[in-house]
């Protein structure tokens, strides 16, 4: 799942440790939901989208393969 984690981060001036420690989760789990290595629970991403004063579709973009391949 792509996500603006990143460049939200970046307006709010905040490393991925603070984001974390902000929504109770590990560094870790940040970097990997950043990469999309991760999807994060409904819990997890409604709490980012929360610090960042924004909705879930603001930071997140669900792409499933048939959209993609529709070229949507």
């Amino acid at each position: 799942m792509k996500n603006k984690i990143k460049v939200f981060r970046a307006m709010h001036d905040m490393t991925q440790e603070e984001l974390a420690d902000a929504i109770r989760v590990t560094r870790r789990t940040i970097n990997s939901i950043e990469r999309g290595k991760y999807n994060p629970s409904i819990e997890v991403a409604y709490r980012i989208a929360k610090t960042f004063g924004v909705t879930i579709e603001e930071v997140f973009c669900f792409e499933d393969g048939k959209d993609a391949e529709a070229g949507r």
